[in-house]
């Protein structure tokens, strides 16, 4: 019997008004009569639009542009304009608001915003993907206004914040997006609190029980830490009290997403982690003397700890890309762990912490505003090339957003940043892009080096040039940058353009000999034949006479491929009279999961091909979803593998929820490393658990030992995670193990 839930108006009423109070009182003095005038005027508009809405969780929608509005408003920093289109941020797309409604109502500026906050309604080929081409689209609105960006990025946030209520799949996708989109745009913005919250909102939705446990082990280490941190910092806070100096002393520790990361990287156990936490010493300093103060905060603090030479980290002579700025140094504590101190004035940890917009709060126009022109300028330029392929696009670009920097000189003495990794060809192309397409070497402080050179902070470079050098594949194996990697391949695409119109030539006579027309559906038979990623792959291969064209007729028709198109065509083509759904990727996906809501891996093999991910080789007991791949079924993987962030971000449509059934029957690989101190017998002892003590088999073992330390890789086969996680703790036990890992077997 359903229960019926009860709403009392009443109550919301009261709870909205409250939200919007706190939202004009976090404006404060930021906004005139006219402004608190327009915003209420927009509040008014949005509460009208939804009022008929609710959320997942049940609550009423307009606490959603209230959330998003307060975010704009108290975390980044954004003025009225900023509120206003963040109140009105889903109104023309879920209401019947228009987009000439919002222009009457509050001008040109509002309407611009919202139009690029509005989601692009599109249907996309299959070899795009639509969340990409939509970030790709949301990017290009940058050009006309940062605050696009930067609502979106308080829209993403408050859906992390209330993600509980979305169903398990909704969760995966939605926190695999930020992980992989949003969370390296807010850093590349400077906002360094909502990439932080971004990604431990990301990890608990993508691993939810490495979260909890870092999250548990934090809080049990939490009053350990509190004495420590106090320690520590009374003989630094003595000292500054006496400068006469305004400061404030925080300390706290490394977000969970920065932890999970150093214990993946270094293969070490938490309880090894020693910068945990950091130090921020925050001082009042009047921005003519802020950085004398910051290294005399610095001399004082080496005065009473010794520091690491090799950790000092000065961004405030020379700001990174993102406009931060902070002097960073690392010291050794009194009971020998290294403790990360960070010394900023106000101003500086105000711009840390909110980005780009905390700079327009102290001066109209600056140097590090013009950075972000120069930024978006860079993303103009990648845009030029309008048939530059989504995906190609998003990985590009995200390859220069974590990107720690270096500072290079040209001839002239002009100081340049680049990606830390940058090569001299990178240095080229970001002169120009003509300079890059004719290098042919560099001198590097005067030497004369390749155009492979990787350089170094400080490093003065010039650019050796000729007309007669063209771009070339293996130019994509050094450079870093995206400028550089974009106009190499859109070159390289001319060149093999002109190879594939040849090809395709070629290929039309053939099949009017064989009297077949050069269809979609015939292109696609070919692609699939021959395994390629397009049709221009397929025109080049053909060109370059490496794809042989025998038995073309028979391939045309699809005759010689038994895809597995055709077997789920078979199995899962709708038939109503005559009419037949055609078996596109989409409609096959629609399918699988009509016919049940859950792939059930292992219930019948004939049922559906799939074939477990060689990337992240799951188990039973691992939590999986499915992937429909073009040429190989159902790829199954895990929901934390390597490649789980970019397939659910890049290819949502095409994922399908699966579980296991029960398999103790079937036995699947995985790996285990151990590490420990090495000892006669150890080795013995492992193996004798594995095999005798819990009869399990091994596929490979092998063992490197150290100065008295060891490393062991063994793949095992088991039954599931249950069977995996006994035999991991039994090896734990062994005199000498330090630490057991479950790792992939490739």
């Amino acid at each position: 019997m359903s229960t019926k839930v009860v709403i009392d108006l009443e109550a919301e009423k009261k709870e909205i008004l409250k939200r919007y109070g706190a939202l004009l009182r976090s404006l404060g003095e930021k906004i005139d009569k006219q402004e608190k005038l327009l915003i209420r005027k927009a509040f008014n508009l949005a509460l009208d639009a939804h009022k008929d809405m609710r959320r997942k969780s049940g609550e009423p929608y307009i606490y959603h542009p209230i959330a998003v509005a307060q975010i704009v408003s108290s975390e980044i920093g954004l003025r009225a304009t900023g509120v206003i289109c963040a109140l009105l941020h889903d109104t023309v797309e879920d209401t019947d608001v228009t987009l000439n409604d919002i222009r009457t109502m509050f001008g040109e500026t509002e309407a611009k915003i919202i139009d690029g906050l509005t989601k692009i309604e599109n249907v996309f080929d299959q070899s795009s993907s639509i969340q990409a081409e939509n970030f790709r689209k949301v990017l290009l609105t940058l050009s006309d206004d940062v605050r696009v960006i930067l609502i979106k990025l308080a829209d993403r946030l408050h859906n992390m914040r209330t993600l509980e209520s979305m169903a398990r799949d909704k969760q995966l996708k939605i926190a695999s997006e930020t992980l992989f989109l949003y969370a390296p745009l807010a850093h590349r913005l400077g906002l360094y609190n909502i990439k932080t919250e971004m990604e431990d909102l990301g990890l608990k939705y993508t691993q939810p029980d490495v979260y909890e446990e870092i999250t548990t082990k934090l809080k049990n280490t939490d009053e350990v830490r509190r004495r420590f941190i106090s320690r520590f910092i009374y003989p630094i806070r003595s000292s500054l009290m006496h400068t006469g100096i305004k400061f404030d002393i925080k300390g706290r520790p490394k977000s969970i997403y920065s932890i999970f990361n150093k214990i993946k990287g270094k293969g070490i156990p938490f309880e090894e982690i020693f910068d945990i936490f950091a130090i921020r010493i925050i001082i009042d300093s009047p921005p003519e003397t802020e950085k004398a103060d910051c290294w005399r905060v610095y001399s004082l603090i080496t005065d009473i700890y010794q520091p690491n030479p090799d950790r000092l980290r000065d961004w405030i002579s020379t700001p990174r890309a993102n406009g931060y700025e902070s002097l960073h140094t690392t010291v050794m504590s009194p009971t020998g762990k290294w403790v990360e101190v960070q010394i900023r004035s106000r101003r500086m940890d105000e711009i840390a912490e909110k980005g780009y917009a905390a700079h327009w709060k102290y001066k109209e126009k600056n140097d590090y505003e013009s950075s972000i022109d120069d930024w978006l300028g860079r993303i103009r330029e990648m845009m030029e090339n309008s048939d530059y392929n989504a995906l190609e696009f998003i990985n590009d670009f995200k390859l220069n957003l974590f990107s720690e920097e270096i500072f290079v000189f040209t001839p002239k003495g002009e100081l340049k940043t680049l990606p830390a990794g940058s090569s001299a060809l990178d240095f080229a192309f970001d002169i120009h892009s003509e300079v890059g397409m004719a290098c042919i070497g560099a001198k590097v402080n005067n030497k004369l080096v390749p155009l492979s050179h990787k350089l170094k902070s400080g490093d003065q470079i010039e650019i050796l040039s000729s007309v007669k050098q063209k771009p070339k594949e293996d130019w994509l194996n050094f450079v870093v940058t995206a400028k550089a990697r974009s106009k190499i391949k859109s070159a390289l695409k001319e060149e093999k353009r002109a190879v594939a119109d040849a090809g395709k030539e070629i290929l039309e006579k053939k099949l009017k000999a064989l009297k077949i027309n050069l269809d979609t559906t015939v292109v696609n038979n070919l692609i699939r034949h021959f395994k390629v990623n397009s049709a221009l792959d397929l025109y080049f291969g053909i060109g370059e006479e490496v794809i042989k064209l025998e038995n073309l007729a028979k391939i045309a028709r699809g005759e010689k491929s038994e895809s597995w198109y055709k077997m789920l065509r078979n199995k899962f083509t709708r038939s109503s009279g005559n009419d037949a759904s055609p078996a596109t990727l989409e409609n096959i996906v629609k399918e699988i999961r009509g016919k049940s809501d859950m792939l059930v891996i292992g219930e019948d093999m004939e049922k559906i091909d799939y074939k477990l991910a060689p990337c992240c080789t799951p188990i039973p007991g691992d939590e999986v979803f499915g992937f429909v791949t073009i040429n190989e079924g159902i790829k199954i993987h895990k929901t934390n593998c390597p490649n789980a962030i970019s397939l659910m971000s890049n290819y949502a449509y095409r994922i399908v929820k699966a579980r296991w059934m029960n398999q103790h029957q079937l036995a699947f690989m995985a790996g285990i490393r151990v590490n420990g101190i090495d000892d006669v017998g150890i080795v013995n002892n492992i193996t004798r658990i594995i095999s005798n003590e819990l009869n399990v088999n091994m596929r490979s073992i092998s063992f490197d030992s150290l100065d008295g330390v060891f490393e062991g890789n063994i793949m095992v086969f088991v039954h599931d995670t249950h069977h995996l996680t006994d035999l991991m703790s039994k090896i734990k036990q062994v005199k000498g193990v330090t630490s057991v890992l479950r790792v992939d077997s490739n």
